[in-house]
Formats: C-alpha cells, structure tokens, sequence
C-alpha cells in the first residue's frame, strides 16, 4: 500500500553545488561542493565529503539552468550515509521572492519531465 506524502513541498533529485559554511560573524570557514539528494521550496538534503557544523550558516549557490542563486540556510539534522559520506537537511533562510520563484519554476519543470519520462519514484 503506498504511503502518503507528508511533505509540504515536492523534491526533485540531482543538482550539484557549491556550498560555504559561515561562522557567526558570517565568515566563511569551510567550503566545498556537494551532491543534491533532494531540493524542495523549503529546504535540501545535501550529500558532502565532511560534516556541516549545526551552528554554521550555510550559503549555498544552486545552478537552476541558466541562472545561478544564492540561498542561505540553517543545518537541522545531519546523518552519515554507508559510504561515509555526510547526509546534511539544510532548512532554507533568507530566500527573495525571485529566488523562490525561479527555485519553484526548476522544481515543477523537473517533476514535469521525470512523470513524463516515467521513471519510479
């Protein structure tokens, strides 16, 4: 029996970017790229090679296709994964209207073309 879909937003899977980890004075101390295991309006799951420390910010700049934005966000749980790498759910912060629309636009586009293309959920 399927289960049903408690989340608020749809994910969509696939996206690469890069990501910077502030400090409280919003300096950057550590920096790196990362695997999108699933985007939302709300949030990522971001796959990466280290750990993303809870009290850090993250800015992350996410290339929806052709346009390049910067959201920030706060890490809310974080897991290793079999492969050691670092599972990290970023919750989105200061996100502008446009940023949200364009990110909103990428998600349905993409959604659009994975039912089209059939492929299992």
């Amino acid at each position: 029996m399927p289960t049903k879909e408690k989340r608020k937003h749809a994910r969509v899977t696939s996206l690469n970017l890069s990501y910077f980890c502030l400090d409280q004075n919003d300096k950057i101390v550590k920096q790196g790229m990362g695997r999108t295991l699933n985007v939302s309006e709300s949030g990522i799951l971001l796959e990466t090679p280290f750990p993303i420390d809870s009290n850090h910010t993250v800015l992350l700049n996410i290339g929806l296709e052709e346009d390049i934005v910067d959201i920030k966000g706060k890490p809310i749980h974080s897991k290793t994964n079999d492969l050691g790498l670092h599972e990290v759910g970023i919750q989105f912060l200061k996100i502008s209207e446009t940023t949200r629309k364009k990110l909103k636009k990428y998600i349905e586009v993409f959604v659009d073309k994975k039912d089209e293309a059939g492929t299992p959920e």
